[in-house]
């Protein structure tokens, strides 16, 4: 069996079809919901919620850029439900978190074959900390000054809040629900790993 490679630029990309823009519709009004319905308060307007286990799946099936789609819409529906406004610094944010954690074909994980091993959880695990350091530790304050000429020190403290919450959800509940849809992704493709 002789796969092309892919470039870097088509896995950052992902691949679009009809299946990919439902994932992406479905996986945005999921996380719009769960960030409302599937959150515990840990800071102000910052939660531990469920919904960032969503990036995980439209990440793990489709690729960075749907992720990062998902989130950034999910968020400007988790506005729109909430009743709040409209808070663009945190959906580009969670855009940006997206695609960190979408990263997972880019070094090799590849669920959609049965591909995850203890190598690439290590590496998701680091990645989504440091995506979501950049995220809420850079990109959303720099936003919230840019966009609402707001005292950041608030900011910093929901940005701290969602970096530790955020990250302990993904890394926690994500990586072994990785490693579920590996092994069903593998038994459905009849895939066997060599020894």
């Amino acid at each position: 069996m002789n796969k092309e490679k892919e470039s870097i630029g088509k896995i950052l990309l992902g691949k679009w079809n009809t299946k990919t823009i439902i994932g992406i519709a479905i996986g945005a009004a999921l996380f719009g919901v769960l960030m409302n319905f599937g959150s515990i308060r840990v800071f102000t307007n910052t939660s531990l919620s469920t919904a960032m286990i969503i990036d995980v799946i439209v990440g793990a099936l489709f690729g960075p850029l749907p992720a990062a789609l998902a989130a950034f819409c999910g968020n400007v529906i988790a506005d729109l439900i909430g009743g709040w406004g409209f808070w663009f610094d945190w959906s580009i944010g969670n855009g940006v978190l997206g695609f960190f954690v979408g990263l997972l074909p880019v070094y090799g994980a590849k669920l959609a074959d049965g591909v995850f091993e203890v190598k690439h959880a290590v590496i998701y695990a680091i990645t989504v900390i440091v995506g979501n350091l950049l995220a809420f530790g850079v990109v959303t304050p720099i936003l919230t000054y840019l966009f609402y000429s707001q005292e950041l020190t608030i900011t910093w403290g929901q940005a701290f809040a969602a970096v530790v919450s955020n990250a302990s959800v993904q890394v926690i509940i994500g990586i072994p629900l990785l490693f579920v849809l590996a092994k069903r992704n593998a038994q459905s493709n009849n895939l066997k790993k060599e020894d």
